[in-house]
């Protein structure tokens, strides 16, 4: 695959960016494409391994990533975007957004820098773009059964398009303004621009998919209405319930989800309508970000945007290990190394094993009070941490976003009146192609895993409308790539 020798002539290559400085004055993505002959190089480092773990354990996809690597190498675009299309059906959303686990289980990155997977896929989806080589494709047949997705997040948008081009009537329903779910109204435009979404709905409703925004399903519509109306139902709502933390002071003003915060920031940045009475400004603010994961992070970058003064970062967890060596210990696995994001280098103190116990403040939050935590991993069990209280003390605080994830599913109307059986995380029980308790529901994404990644939302998506096809109409030729369930 690729140039036999080219991992041993090429170095790795990435995206150059704006500097922190640039960048901080606007919402745009700020990476700096490469030359189409730089490009190739890159996928000639692609190495003829013959066990290409980065497709079968590092990517949920099943993305074939040594084939379309060749097949750049080879100056042969239109082959490799068909074949990147084949498993994935929106590369340029996991070619910004995906954490790259295919790169960590790369073979190269036993001894060396791994392939530049994410760099090559987002580059091949782009440049397929520009030159007009995505192209809608209706289905040839009709089968006449009509399905209704509920959420239009990642693992709805994926089951809607394969479940269309199988010839099925498809509405998804958006409780949103606009349909995207996480990847329109949670992920900033300075790691995602929104006309990359809205291309691809113009994409689909040319395919004949329907969307339905500003339907809160289970209020506007009910059950009944969707098992009457529809031969199938797949639930995509995303783990939206996010984890709180209930400690004193919680609910003085200032102390807001992260994902409420995020999500207004990007309808501002839409130029869509924000009551100002419920805006959630940084500006001229010392932020506290609890939470060290993507969620936190991008708050750090927001609120650095937005005109913090100050931005803190902490995490209950212990910091992991840096790990300066090229070598990766865990392979293929992902390793727990720790990690900087772009957010992060714009300017951001971070610090790690703190605990909050309490928000203080007249009338607002104004400060918080912490605690160094030990924490202990005894093999066998379950992490135990422990609060030192001689480590207490206070830091000002005048926004707190609370970025700890999410714990499962929305238990509103939709899912009571569905019946539909729930595991022991508030997830909904599934089987591996997605098919609930209910015959006819199905689901994906986060509402089956709880809150994950977006290439496992796409790959469940994919998943489920499998599961779908053959629930309708018996059988099904959609392709089967997915490592997911």
């Amino acid at each position: 695959m690729g140039k036999p020798t080219g991992f041993m002539e090429y170095a790795r290559e990435v995206w150059a960016e704006q500097p922190p400085t640039e960048r901080i004055r606007h919402y745009r993505e700020f990476h700096k494409d490469i030359p189409f002959e730089r490009l190739r190089l890159q996928a000639a480092r692609c190495m003829d391994c013959g066990i290409p773990w980065c497709h079968s354990h590092g990517c949920p996809l099943g993305n074939l990533i040594p084939d379309w690597n060749d097949l750049l190498w080879q100056n042969r675009l239109p082959e490799a975007l068909e074949l990147l299309h084949h498993t994935n059906n929106f590369p340029e959303f996991t070619g910004r957004v995906c954490p790259a686990p295919c790169e960590k289980a790369c073979t190269l990155s036993l001894n060396d820098d791994p392939v530049s997977i994410k760099l090559i896929e987002c580059e091949i989806i782009d440049r397929g773009f520009e030159a007009g080589l995505v192209q809608s494709r209706p289905p040839r047949i009709e089968t006449g059964k009509r399905v209704a997705i509920i959420g239009s997040g990642p693992a709805g948008l994926a089951a809607a398009q394969q479940l269309r081009r199988a010839g099925h009537t498809v509405t998804v329903f958006e409780r949103d303004d606009e349909p995207g779910g996480l990847l329109r109204f949670g992920i900033p435009d300075f790691k995602l621009e929104k006309h990359r979404i809205r291309r691809r709905i113009e994409q689909m409703q040319a395919e004949g998919v329907e969307f339905e925004c500003g339907v809160d399903a289970g209020e506007d519509i009910s059950a009944n209405y969707l098992t009457r109306h529809f031969d199938a139902i797949l639930l995509a709502c995303g783990a939206k319930t996010p984890r709180n933390l209930d400690i004193p002071g919680r609910n003085l003003p200032g102390v807001h989800y992260a994902m409420d915060f995020l999500s207004q920031n990007n309808r501002l940045v839409s130029g869509l309508p924000v009551a100002q009475e419920q805006l959630i400004s940084a500006r001229g603010k010392r932020v506290v970000v609890i939470g060290g994961g993507d969620t936190g992070s991008d708050c750090v970058g927001t609120s650095i945007r937005q005109g913090a003064t100050h931005v803190l970062q902490i995490e209950v967890l212990p910091k992991p290990r840096e790990h300066a060596g090229t070598s990766n210990p865990s392979w293929p696995d992902w390793p727990n190394i720790l990690r900087t994001s772009t957010s992060h280098e714009e300017g951001c103190e971070r610090r790690w094993g703190i605990s909050t116990s309490e928000f203080k403040g007249s009338g607002r939050v104004e400060e918080m009070v912490i605690e160094e935590a030990d924490w202990n991993f005894e093999a066998g069990k379950p992490p135990a941490m422990t609060p030192r209280p001689e480590t207490r003390s206070t830091i000002k605080a005048d926004l707190v976003l609370l970025a700890m994830g999410f714990v499962h599913i929305e238990h509103g109307r939709l899912v009571r009146e569905l019946g539909v059986e729930l595991d022991q995380r508030g997830n909904v029980r599934c089987d591996t192609m997605g098919a609930t308790s209910v015959p006819g529901v199905f689901t994906a994404g986060d509402s089956a895993l709880g809150a994950s990644l977006v290439v496992r939302a796409i790959a469940t998506g994919r998943k489920a409308a499998i599961g779908m096809d053959r629930y309708l109409t018996g059988d099904s030729l959609l392709p089967d790539t997915t490592l997911l369930w």
